[in-house]
């Protein structure tokens, strides 16, 4: 059976006040089985649209009305989306006391349950990879990011039509993650692992295999079979050293691979003076990315082929390598001197945070009453929240700037991600970083606040919050996660942090 409502955020088991089997709603939609529940309380069903008589699947949330005002303007944006790989929007619905979503429903089953009773072969890997990256180019080429690419919310129907679902649609996940995200759907497609020390994803799907130092075990070392050139794009793309092509790029990739025969692609050896398979460089023109020690190879030719208009603009995603044409072209040779061959580079790791690496910052205007359960936040358990006070409004009631979360990695660090988990949407935060802790106090926490300077945009909206502009080439020590503006709960506003983690070399 499909399953929708899984991703960031979503959990499994029926919410209170849950709607009942046969109840019509509008006048219109027929609920006839409970699928799922997720964290924010949307009970997703199938359902029956009894006046065309086909089938629909049905997302409620209690209560509506401002609760719902996220849902229902991420279903208002997902509908502007029309494409064969994404699930379509039909409706939506505020009886302030409840609203509801009313969508296409697809007959089969999630990724997530398809290789949970078999892995896939390479063709079949790549082929879900090609629709997932073209549903995630038509919703970027509209300004939105989907925000929720995961096992769970890709499903494969019984006619093999393989489709997109449960975007966010709020703008808060970076165009970068979606594009990482397929990396991880390659992945798990392949292993059966999910990757999410890369890609966040919610605990029940099996952990990605580790080498000790923490870094991913790639592919071929987990299952026999998968061809050299996939078992590198897949690890490029959840390389966090490497800079991501844009999503249309990528699926101009696989729809290169989609289309080629066994023969003349995943069991031959690449012909002469034709470019090889797609991979990412280790930096963006004009960005001082770290290098990559992988080697690094261009699609260009070929990716023309298959029609992306927009590779020039991309091509600071690659380099060109081949054996024939002439210098400066696409399938010029290139050469490099030893001093141009890339150096080796520490794996991405998670960086370890203990209780006493983390505290509140809880700048003048607060009464520092609000600094006990910090240690919740690096506890591993998503089931546990270090909770602000609960406030009149969004703006910590205008009593303050905002609270934050101090992070000391204990020595200097390249920072690659900080991930922070929520426990309900629609805060506002940002990272800032520093040179030192002025001490636990009032007058230390407002130096921090006054000092410590933004790293990259704030974030807004989302359970789960991705910050990964941090500059290679810097080492931080000093990180704090700045909560700027609240999301409701109950009567007022208050912010739930249930895991914050670092990744790192």
């Amino acid at each position: 059976m499909t399953q929708v409502g899984e991703g960031r955020g979503a959990v499994h088991g029926a919410g209170a006040g849950a709607p009942v089997g046969g109840e019509v709603l509008a006048g219109r939609y027929q609920l006839e089985q409970h699928v799922n529940t997720d964290r924010a309380g949307r009970q997703i069903w199938r359902g029956v649209d009894v006046i065309l008589r086909r089938p629909v699947g049905i997302v409620v949330r209690y209560p509506g009305g401002q609760a719902a005002a996220q849902m229902l303007r991420a279903a208002v944006e997902a509908s502007r989306v029309v494409h064969p790989n994404l699930v379509g929007v039909y409706d939506a619905i505020d009886e302030e006391t409840r609203a509801y979503v009313v969508r296409e429903w697809v007959d089969g089953a999630s990724l997530r349950d398809h290789i949970a009773t078999g892995l896939f072969d390479t063709e079949r890997a790549v082929a879900v990879a090609h629709a997932v990256s073209a549903a995630v180019t038509a919703v970027h080429a509209t300004g939105m990011t989907h925000g929720n690419v995961h096992p769970g919310t890709v499903l494969i129907g019984l006619d093999g039509r393989v489709v997109l679902a449960d975007a966010r649609a709020d703008g808060t996940v970076p165009e970068e993650e979606d594009v990482r995200a397929i990396g991880g759907l390659l992945y798990f497609s392949l292993t059966g692992y999910w990757p999410h020390g890369e890609v966040a994803g919610p605990a029940p799907l099996p952990d990605a295999m580790r080498e000790p130092d923490g870094g991913l075990v790639a592919p071929r070392q987990i299952r026999a079979g998968v061809p050299d050139f996939l078992d590198n794009l897949t690890m490029d793309l959840l390389d966090r050293r490497l800079a991501v092509p844009p999503a249309e790029v990528l699926a101009g990739e696989f729809g290169r691979l989609d289309t080629a025969s066994s023969e003349e692609y995943y069991d031959e050896p690449e012909p002469e003076g034709q470019a090889g398979p797609l991979r990412l460089s280790a930096a963006s023109e004009g960005t001082s990315q770290r290098p990559s020690g992988r080697k690094i190879v261009a699609g260009v030719a070929d990716l023309l082929v298959v029609g992306v208009i927009g590779l020039l603009v991309g091509l600071n995603w690659l380099t060109g390598s081949s054996e024939e044409g002439s210098e400066g072209q696409a399938g010029a040779p290139v050469t490099a001197s030893p001093s141009d061959e890339p150096s080796p580079a520490a794996e991405i790791v998670d960086l370890p945070l203990t209780a006493g690496q983390v505290r509140v910052v809880d700048p003048p205007g607060g009464n520092r009453a609000e600094l006990d359960g910090i240690e919740l936040v690096v506890d591993d358990d998503l089931s546990t929240a270090w909770r602000t006070d609960t406030y009149t409004t969004a703006d910590f009631g205008k009593l303050k700037p905002g609270m934050g979360i101090l992070i000391d990695l204990g020595e200097p660090r390249h920072v690659a991600s900080v991930r922070v988990e929520l426990g309900t949407p629609g805060a506002t935060a940002e990272i800032r970083a520093g040179e030192t802790d002025p001490g636990n106090s009032s007058a230390g926490d407002a130096e921090i606040v006054e000092t410590y300077t933004p790293v990259g945009e704030p974030q807004q909206g989302s359970t789960t919050m991705v910050f990964t502009a941090f500059d290679p080439e810097q080492t931080y020590r000093y990180l704090m996660v700045f909560f700027t503006e609240l999301p409701p709960a109950g009567d007022g506003f208050r912010v739930e942090v249930q895991q914050i983690a670092v990744q790192g070399y």
